[in-house]
C-alpha cells in the first residue's frame, strides 16, 4: 500500500507539472545562419573568445564574405592600464584596466546590421608591490573576464540586429 501511494504522489506531480505550462526555454536563435568574421588580426585572444560564444549560438563561421549572411567587423580591439591612485610615498595604490573593441556589422547588401560603434569594459583593481605575482594573475584574470564580456555583448547585440532602413 505504502508504494502505491508514493507512486501515485509521483504520477500527480508529474501530472501537476505538466498542466502549469512549465517548460524549459530553448537558445535564442540569431537573425541569420553564417557569418563572417572580418578582424584585423584574427589570432587574438578575443577573437578566439568571440568564436567560441558564436559558435554556441549556432552560427556558422565561413571563410569568406560572399559566402556570408552578415559581415562582422572587428575595426579594432585596444588594451591600456593606467594609474589610478597613488599613496602619499609616490607608490601606485591602483590601477584601471580599459579593454576597448570597435565593430560593425553589415550584409552583401552594404545594409548596416550594427552601426560602426565601440564596447568598452573597464575594471579597477588595487596594487601592492610586495606581492606582485599575485598582482600580476589578478591582472590577467581581469583582463581575460573584460574580454569574455564584450564577446557575449557583440553576440547579445547580434542577436538583435538586424538590417536598418537606409
Amino acid at each position: 500500500m505504502r508504494i502505491f501511494m508514493q507512486l501515485l504522489a509521483l504520477l500527480l506531480s508529474a501530472l501537476m507539472l505538466s498542466s502549469c505550462g512549465f517548460h524549459l526555454h530553448g537558445q535564442t536563435g540569431m537573425p541569420f545562419n553564417t557569418l563572417y568574421l572580418d578582424a584585423a588580426n584574427p589570432n587574438t585572444p578575443f577573437i578566439t573568445e568571440l568564436q567560441r560564444n558564436l559558435e554556441t549560438k549556432q552560427v556558422r563561421l565561413v571563410n569568406t564574405a560572399k559566402d556570408a549572411d552578415v559581415v562582422l567587423q572587428i575595426v579594432y580591439e585596444s588594451f591600456n592600464k593606467q594609474i589610478l591612485t597613488l599613496g602619499s610615498s609616490g607608490r601606485v595604490n591602483g590601477f584601471r584596466l580599459n579593454y576597448r573593441v570597435s565593430l560593425r556589422a553589415y550584409d552583401l547588401n552594404h545594409q548596416e546590421w550594427i552601426p560602426a560603434e565601440e564596447m568598452e569594459q573597464h575594471r579597477d583593481y588595487s596594487y601592492d608591490d610586495s606581492i606582485i605575482l599575485a598582482k600580476e594573475a589578478e591582472e590577467s584574470l581581469l583582463v581575460q573576464s573584460m574580454r569574455s564580456d564584450v564577446a557575449q555583448q557583440i553576440v547579445r547585440r547580434l542577436s538583435r540586429a538586424k538590417p536598418q532602413a537606409q
